[in-house]
């Protein structure tokens, strides 16, 4: 299957009855799993063409990286993990973690303070949604962004500030969803202070992969604002016709993502789907678009997509890293001068690529080559 094939537009040729799903006074519809899975076909809206829709046995055989050694400081362990990350950077920038040091017992908590906040009752969720324009907040299908091809989730978002002492994520919580849900975000500030820890850890590894300074990647990424994002996939009757998440590769700089024991990643390499197998113990790193051009492109910022179930549900938290919004990406000048190759992307800031994929663009596997001719259209001025 070629990517031609996999970004065919066409929906696929399927009968549709007539559906009672509930909208909203626009006429959008409204993700009430609860009601969807009454019926006997599915909302047009959630129809994904053919072509994204190619399914898959096959597991990926991602490296499993143990980073007890290499934050040890154990030479041998490092020199063997600097291998796997390079490698595997490389051909399709995925690879899982071990040993490294988020306790499982906050992590099975953040999964159940957050199954709390999705049993709400619709209406109570709908009370705290994304603005539009914004990421923090809750979303149901991104109904409210798009109206075609959309996932069968929901999601529950909000920014972290590494830098900040202030409790943000306590008082995001207290105040978008009640006092209630004040012990919810005590969890959910200690789980982001532990993501923030081991994303700064796996920089260092990354840099020391690439040859460069192994502090250039982690004083870059120290006062950056990241971005938490909760995942909820019902069960759907019609798995076969929808996915989870569609086709994508994050805008981001690099993803930290656990998921249970249902899985449903998948990573689309040389023409083929293949699944990253979930393990308890492990997170899921992979690279961003952001990360690739910070690296010039030396690792891959790869297409992934989650499928979705039909008898159980799936759940999934994501930690999405992300620079200071105004400092320029561009790659370090000692990576530059040991490739010797010209430059493959122009600077440019996060804040502008946020902008970009929450206001003008659905992120897929060309947002960056899309990013910058709209970028230069924005600011005919600049000097990217």
């Amino acid at each position: 299957m070629s990517l031609s094939v996999l970004m065919d537009s066409s929906s696929p040729t399927i009968l549709l009855h007539p559906s009672i799903e509930p909208r909203d006074e626009t006429g959008s519809v409204l993700f009430d799993p609860s009601k969807l899975q009454k019926q006997s076909s599915l909302p047009s809206e959630f129809i994904w063409p053919c072509g994204d829709l190619v399914h898959t046995q096959e597991e990926l055989n991602e490296p499993l990286i143990d980073l007890g050694g290499f934050i040890k400081g154990d030479e041998e362990a490092t020199a063997h993990a600097v291998d796997l990350v390079k490698t595997a950077c490389s051909k399709h920038g995925f690879f899982q973690v071990t040993n490294h040091g988020v306790d499982s017992n906050l992590i099975q908590a953040a999964y159940q303070e957050i199954d709390a906040v999705f049993k709400l009752p619709l209406n109570k969720k709908l009370g705290f949604q994304r603005k539009p324009g914004g990421f923090s907040g809750y979303s149901a299908a991104h109904a409210d962004r798009f109206s075609a091809k959309l996932p069968w989730k929901e999601t529950f978002s909000f920014g972290y500030q590494g830098l900040n002492s202030d409790p943000s994520v306590v008082h995001y919580f207290s105040s978008a969803l009640g006092e209630d849900f004040e012990h919810t975000g005590r969890i959910y500030q200690k789980y982001c202070e532990k993501m923030r820890e081991l994303s700064l850890v796996i920089f260092e590894l990354l840099a020391i992969s690439l040859g460069i300074d192994r502090l250039h990647y982690r004083k870059f990424f120290e006062d950056g604002n990241s971005i938490m994002r909760c995942n909820y996939y019902p069960p759907c009757n019609n798995s076969g016709l929808t996915l989870g998440t569609g086709p994508h590769s994050d805008p981001t700089s690099l993803t930290i993502l656990h998921q249970d024991q249902v899985g449903g990643l998948e990573v689309f390499i040389n023409n083929k789907w293949y699944a990253v197998r979930p393990r308890q113990d492990a997170f899921v790193i992979n690279i961003g678009d952001t990360f690739m051009a910070l690296c010039n492109g030396r690792y891959k910022s790869c297409l992934h997509r989650a499928v979705v179930n039909k008898e159980r549900e799936r759940r999934s938290l994501v930690y999405f890293v992300c620079p200071k919004e105004d400092k320029i990406v561009r790659p370090p000048q000692d990576l530059m001068c040991r490739s010797g190759g010209p430059r493959v992307y122009p600077d440019f800031t996060w804040s502008d690529l946020l902008d970009f994929t929450q206001n003008h663009y659905r992120a897929d596997v060309a947002t960056l080559q899309s990013f910058f001719p709209w970028l230069l259209s924005s600011n005919p001025t600049s000097n990217f």
